[in-house]
């Protein structure tokens, strides 16, 4: 039986080539790189002790360095299992969940059909190509000159422009021998029962052709050159060789771009894939005018393992992530999984690199979260978590999208990852005794309170600052002597980023710490200083090791790692890092600024029990519960995001 090329294709793109090979050997785990589809085994066709034989997802092929043999998966299943090659297809169609065709003696004539709709498509590209150079298309050059593209980038992605007439491209392809029905097919003109007459689908438009896994145009996108058109921007529609849903715009290039750069970036839109290629960014794909479907995140986990998702700042950007990331969820595996890079609010990659050029946009991509931050993000964010009641919600709502997880193991993670957050967030539990005295101790539900019991109103409610603070961690003190995560990140945010000395040294110096390895680190790093200045963070580190801090470093970094405090490690970028060390001055100085007058005021009263005496004391504690230095925090965090960083 003759299997169409489509059917076979279709198989190879559903189905990972290494889950094939992976059934019959066992993969190299030093070798392989998982999490970009590329695989290293000894050999199943001849003896050998190192491996060299490779498979590759993105490509769908093998290949052994040793023998020479080489193939893809219905290949690899007719050598090493002797199977035929009805088998081979019959068994990864199963794999696939695809149906096997039956057998149709019009399959063949279809095939037909489809070749000569691919051939359709490719004259109308070249037409859209060459009518762009002629006198009618300067409008459209002059647009792509307002946009910023270069004639290079233009050409690299086929740009086009249909001219304003009804009839320009059907009269072309038909000059060149293309039939009515195939015009049809390839969706490249409008008609239906109650159009006496087809014409041209696309008219005055900036064209750009749609690819598939083979570079070969399939449809086209169009942008509209006159205001007031109904559809800015207009796709074909769904064809026998195009499915949005199963389509991504640039994936042929970006899945080539992604080996150099470790991972695939999804846009909203082709204009900004072709404004970030230019700016350096090749590895860019974008959805065709609808949400990303199970069908394209397939396609992006068989060339990374990890894509980034940017999305808009905004409202509608923010729900398109979260869309996203439930889509993802069943689907997630380990090595498989998704990072979203918001962007600043109102702007878009091609807004953002035109207005910051390519290292505004690298330092978004930067500060890219993990699907699980997104998740907590989504079901804190703006919440109030007051009563026993709603943090039940809270956890049971956590805990409800975790079981959408399908792998065992990556559920398991997720599920000890809420209950880690929960108790970050939420602080110790009720069984565990409160602390007074100096009203730096943590009190129930991890509030500042002073020994105090936390009062009702806005005092008394947990308010959720920003997606960056919903653990709070910084408003955690421990116990007698050990250094609270607000004093470990501010020592382990100068380290890291080194260039905070040169503007805030004595602030470093002077902060005052609790007896113990933190002040011991924070000593050792001040001798440092005394004796030379390390060029970067690793020079830092080297010298703090020769005298023997590294050990207290590591432990101290890892505490602030372990709660993701993610500003003060040394992946945040230099503004956001800058920002958050100053907002946690500012909150560390008020802090003890604060208790230092509640102590005062405790003593006043016990001196002179007046009215007075005692209202000033639980003012004093009211403005300790209320977390006013919160918003000394959270104002400021996001440099990224638009805001300009302030001097510490």
């Amino acid at each position: 039986m003759k299997f169409p090329p489509t059917f076979l294709d279709d198989i190879r793109q559903r189905v990972p080539i290494s889950e094939v090979i992976g059934r019959r050997v066992t993969f190299d785990r030093r070798k392989s790189q998982p999490a970009r589809g590329d695989f290293w085994a000894c050999c199943p066709f001849h003896s050998e002790k190192s491996p060299s034989f490779h498979c590759e997802d993105a490509k769908g092929r093998y290949h052994c360095f040793g023998c020479g043999v080489s193939g893809d998966h219905f290949r690899f299943l007719t050598e090493a299992e002797g199977l035929s090659f009805p088998e081979a297809v019959e068994r990864l169609a199963a794999d696939a969940g695809l149906a096997m065709p039956a057998r149709d003696p019009d399959a063949e004539r279809r095939e037909k059909q489809r070749a000569t709709v691919m051939d359709a498509l490719r004259l109308a590209a070249e037409f859209f190509q060459a009518q762009l150079q002629e006198a009618d298309g300067s409008k459209a050059r002059a647009y792509l000159r307002d946009r910023g593209l270069n004639p290079a980038t233009q050409k690299a992605f086929g740009m086009g422009f249909a001219p304003d007439s009804r009839n320009r491209l059907k009269e072309f392809l038909a000059g060149r021998g293309v039939g009515k029905a195939e015009m049809e097919a390839a969706g490249l003109v409008v008609h239906g029962p109650d159009i006496p007459v087809s014409y041209d689908r696309f008219r005055d438009r900036v064209m750009f052709p749609i690819r598939d896994l083979h570079d070969k145009a399939i449809a086209f996108g169009g942008r509209a050159l006159q205001p007031g058109v109904p559809a800015k921007y207009l796709n074909s529609p769904e064809t026998e060789v195009f499915s949005k849903g199963s389509t991504l715009f640039n994936l042929a290039t970006a899945r080539r771009a992604a080996k150099a750069a470790g991972t695939l970036l999804v846009v909203e839109g082709y204009m900004d894939v072709i404004a970030l290629a230019q700016a350096g960014f090749g590895h860019a794909v974008a959805p065709l005018g609808t949400a990303l479907t199970e069908r394209q995140l397939e396609l992006l986990w068989r060339s990374t393992g990890e894509p980034v998702l940017c999305f808009d700042g905004d409202a509608a950007g923010t729900k398109a992530a979260y869309r996203a990331a439930e889509i993802a969820l069943p689907k997630l595996a380990p090595g498989r999984s998704l990072r979203f890079a918001l962007l600043p609010g109102g702007q878009d990659p091609d807004d953002l690199v035109r207005a910051g050029g390519p290292d505004a946009f690298a330092a978004v991509l930067q500060a890219a979260r993990p699907l699980a931050d997104l998740l907590w993000m989504r079901e804190t964010a703006s919440g109030v978590f007051d009563t026993p009641e709603r943090r039940a919600d809270l956890e049971r709502r956590l805990k409800d999208l975790v079981r959408q997880v399908g792998d065992e193991s990556v559920r398991r993670h997720y599920l000890q990852d809420v209950e880690e957050r929960l108790r970050g967030f939420f602080g110790t539990g009720p069984s565990e005794p409160r602390r007074r005295g100096d009203g730096g101790e943590r009190g129930e539900r991890g509030r500042f309170n002073g020994g105090g019991r936390p009062r009702g109103g806005a005092a008394g409610r947990r308010a959720m600052a920003s997606d960056r603070l919903v653990r709070s961690p910084l408003m955690q003190r421990g116990g007698a002597g050990a250094p609270s995560l607000r004093e470990t990140a501010i020592v382990i945010g100068f380290i890291n980023h080194p260039t905070l000395f040169d503007e805030a040294f004595d602030y470093f110096a002077d902060v005052e710490l609790p007896h113990g390895e933190l002040d011991q680190l924070r000593s050792l790093v001040l001798d440092i200083y005394a004796d030379s200045h390390p060029a970067d963070r690793d020079e830092l580190l080297e010298t703090l090791e020769r005298r023997g801090g590294g050990t207290i470093f590591e432990k101290m970094e890892a505490k602030v790692r372990l709660v993701r405090l993610w500003p003060f490690l040394p992946e945040a970028a230099p503004e956001d890092a800058r920002e958050a060390v100053r907002q946690a001055l500012h909150l560390h100085h008020r802090f003890l600024a604060l208790h230092r007058e509640l102590r005062m005021a405790e003593e006043a009263l016990g001196q002179d029990p007046t009215e007075a005496v005692y209202a000033h004391m639980i003012e004093v504690k009211r403005e300790i519960e209320s977390l006013s230095g919160m918003e000394a925090l959270v104002d400021g965090f996001g440099v990224l995001s638009g805001r300009p960083a302030k001097s510490i």
